[in-house]
Parts: C-alpha cells; sequence; structure tokens
C-alpha cells in the first residue's frame, strides 16, 4: 500500500471538533443516562474517530484511514499497547497464585486503619519518583489497592485514585520520567533545577491530601487481618517493584513479574500450569477494551492534527500575550488544550515544547520556570481526562469506570490549583 506523505494543514477550528465529538457522545450520552457504564468508551471513539475520517478533507477514503493508522502505529501508542499487554498478563498471573490475597494481608496486619490510606499514597508517591512512570505504579499498586478497600468497607474508587494521584506526583517530579526530560531538554535547563522549581509548587499540595487520607483514616475501624495465604506468596510483587526502583524498564519490569507468578505455581498444591496460563490469558483479554481504546484515540489524535486543531490552538493562544504572567498563562493553556487534544502528557509537551521556549525568550521568563509550567500543567490535564492511558489503565485493572475515579483525585486537582496559583502570585520568586 503506498504510503502518504504528512503535509502541513493550515491552522483550523474545525480540525479540534473530532474532541468535540467524542466528548459530546461520551459525556452526554453517560449524563443523560445517568450511568457512566452505558455508553463504552471504546464506541464513543469509535463515533469521533469515524467523524475525523469523513472530515477530512484533500484525501481519498483510503488515504484518510492511512493517515488515520499512521497515529495508531505511532511508536508511543505501540509502547502503551505492549505495556498493557504485559501488565494485564501480570495482573492475572499474580492473582491466580494468591499474590495479591497475600500482600494485602500483610499490609493490613502491619499498618493500623488508620495508616493505610496515607501509607497508600505515600508508598504510590515514592515508586512513581522511583521509577519515573505512573503507568508502572498503578501496575504494581491497583490491585493491592483494591484489596485493602474490601477489608476497610472504602469505595474501590477512592483508594484507586489514592494510588493515581501518588502516581502522577512522582511521575512530574522523577528525574527519569520522560515528562521531565522532554520539558527539560525543551527549555533548555537542567534537571535538577526544574526539579526545585516543580518540588515547591507540588509538595504542599501533596501534603494537603495526605492530610486529607490522615483525617479520612481516623474514621476506619480497626480491622484484624489473618492471614489466608503464605507472605512468600508476595514475591511477584515485592520482585517488580524492587526492580522498578531499580530503574528497569517497565515491560522488563512487568516480565520479571509474570515468570516469578509462574515459579510458584511449582509450590503450590491447588494451582496447576494451566490455571496459571488461562489468568495470564484472561489478564490479557482484559486488556481488549483499553488496547482498541488506544488505538483509536491516536488515529483521531493523528486526524486533529493533521487537520490543523493542533496548530490553530497554538495560533491564538499565543496571539494575544501580555506581560511575564500572561506569557507563563500561556505556557500553561497551550500545553493544558494540547493534553486535551493528544491524551499523552510527553506528547503535548513536545508538541508546545519549541512555542514554549520562543515565549519564554521574548519575554524573558526563567526556563527553569517553563519548564515546570509544561510538566505540572500536562500532568494535571493528564490525571483528569476519562481518555488519558493511566485512568483507562486503572479502569481496566480495578473493573471501574474513569469517571467513577476522578471525582476522588484529590491531589491532582490541588496540584492544578497550586500551579496556577504558582504563576498568578509569581511564585517561587527566585524563578519569576
Amino acid at each position: 500500500m503506498q504510503q502518504t506523505a504528512t503535509p502541513t494543514r493550515r491552522p483550523s477550528w474545525f480540525g479540534l471538533t473530532p474532541l468535540v465529538v467524542f466528548l459530546l457522545v461520551y459525556l452526554v450520552a453517560s449524563i443523560v443516562s445517568g450511568d457512566f457504564y452505558k455508553m463504552p468508551i471504546a464506541v464513543a471513539f469509535l463515533v469521533a474517530s469515524g467523524y475525523a475520517v469523513a472530515i477530512t478533507r484533500g484525501l481519498g477514503l483510503m488515504e484518510r484511514i492511512q493517515q488515520f493508522s499512521r497515529g495508531a502505529a505511532d511508536t508511543n501508542i505501540l509502547m502503551m499497547i505492549w505495556i498493557f499487554i504485559l501488565a494485564g498478563a501480570f495482573a492475572g498471573g499474580a492473582k491466580s497464585v494468591g499474590a495479591v490475597t497475600a500482600t494485602v494481608d500483610v499490609i493490613l496486619s502491619v499498618l493500623p486503619a488508620s495508616m493505610l490510606l496515607p501509607g497508600l499514597f505515600i508508598a504510590s508517591c515514592f515508586i512513581s519518583l522511583s521509577i519515573g512512570t505512573s503507568v508502572g505504579t498503578l501496575v504494581a499498586l491497583a490491585s493491592i489497592a483494591l484489596g485493602i478497600a474490601e477489608s476497610l468497607g472504602v469505595s474501590d474508587a477512592y483508594v484507586v485514585a489514592i494510588v493515581a494521584s501518588g502516581a502522577f506526583f512522582g511521575d512530574n517530579l522523577s528525574f527519569i520520567s520522560d515528562t521531565t526530560i522532554a520539558a527539560t531538554r525543551t527549555q533548555g535547563c537542567g534537571m535538577r533545577d526544574k526539579f526545585k522549581v516543580n518540588f515547591s509548587i507540588v509538595f504542599p499540595a501533596a501534603l494537603i491530601a495526605l492530610g486529607i487520607y490522615l483525617v479520612r483514616g481516623f474514621d476506619l475501624p480497626a480491622t484484624p487481618r489473618e492471614m489466608t495465604q503464605p507472605a512468600w506468596l508476595m514475591i511477584p510483587y515485592c520482585l517488580v517493584l524492587l526492580a522498578a526502583v531499580g530503574g528497569l524498564n517497565v515491560l522488563l519490569v512487568l516480565i520479571i513479574g509474570i515468570v516469578s507468578s509462574g515459579l510458584l505455581v511449582f509450590a503450590l498444591e491447588d494451582v496447576t500450569v494451566w490455571d496459571w496460563t488461562k489468568a495470564l490469558g484472561e489478564g490479557i483479554g482484559g486488556m481488549g477494551e483499553l488496547i482498541t481504546v488506544t488505538l483509536l484515540a491516536g488515529g483521531m489524535l493523528e486526524l486533529i492534527r493533521y487537520n490543523g486543531g493542533i496548530d490553530y490552538l497554538l495560533e491564538k493562544l499565543t496571539r494575544h500575550i501580555s506581560g511575564k504572567r500572561g506569557a507563563e498563562l500561556a505556557i500553561a493553556a497551550l500545553v493544558s488544550l494540547a493534553n486535551l487534544c493528544t491524551a499523552n502528557n510527553t506528547i503535548a509537551i513536545l508538541t508546545t515544547g519549541k512555542v514554549a521556549r520562543e515565549i519564554t525568550d521574548k519575554y524573558q521568563l526563567d526556563p527553569r520556570k517553563s519548564a515546570s509550567i509544561l510538566d505540572t500543567f500536562s500532568c494535571f490535564i493528564q490525571g483528569i481526562i476519562p481518555y488519558g492511558a493511566q485512568l483507562l489503565l486503572a479502569a481496566s485493572l480495578t473493573g471501574l469506570s474513569p469517571i467513577e475515579i476522578i471525582p476522588y483525585l484529590y491531589y491532582t486537582f490541588i496540584m492544578g490549583g497550586m500551579a496556577l496559583l504558582a504563576i498568578l502570585l509569581r511564585y517561587p520568586r527566585r524563578y519569576s
């Protein structure tokens, strides 16, 4: 099949309309029905993708589909899909050998009930800060969080949101996070300097969120837990956490987890190799909708870019900048809207990084503050959109709807508010 070149299209507001169609189909249908499970997110993306193909001009039907497929086959999209497949296999395999139950038993027997929620948040922050990926943190802790929720009588969405919040905290700050690397490279500043600015903005948000979880924990009844599984069944999760904190690639981390869970089968009498392989298959199968959504979103967002939607945002938001505060707000708005259109915070930073650098130079902003704004606002938007990879993964691993999780993302919303105040109040002064 002949490959189609990717020409530069004129900026156009019409190129953004597929995103509007998606939001209308998904959110309006869910609100009208009163049930966010009524409208599958994959169907909403299918409708919006069909609309995006239909409105693309200057190409034949097969060429439009090629352009759509180019977005779906982007290396970032495919990398996420490989992670989803291995994450599903690991989740299924670990659960089949009792690793989840054993881990929850040990945690509940060690920590008092009042400390479980803040402890889960701290663990999520530490792991994500160490490994630099929110996705890897969710894979490691989501299933454990569900077990804790069941024992404490707390809603599943609440505890999963705690893990997701901590995951975004570390992803935003970590030196090895792809968002940190993208932000500092595009703005020409050091990672350590960007970390100092970022930390002064988001650490207060983390403390406030931790305080909320501490207060919430006071109301939880003591829940003595008897060990129903031997503690050594925690080995797959322990290995995954150690490998992740050690800096191994997330794909290799998941492979280690899968293999270790398989080896435990030979030490168990009530689980056979075929039970384990069946669980692997079911875990992978459970990621089917997530993979479908990821491919459809990648294709649709490529057509938004191709039809000039992203360039339209860049052009409009940089037209009427006034003063340093206005310049920083423009950078925040640019990366936020780009993230809404790409559902990938790293791609959003790379898309707007050059324009942000030009704004930084023209208005004599501190590049360290600009890098912090790019990273923080992209992580904030990524954490509250129901079609972002992190919330979709959390929903797939736990059987929830992304919309159920969003209201409990206390840290994410507080972080966004702190980041906005940092611009309006010119904080921190040294970098403003």
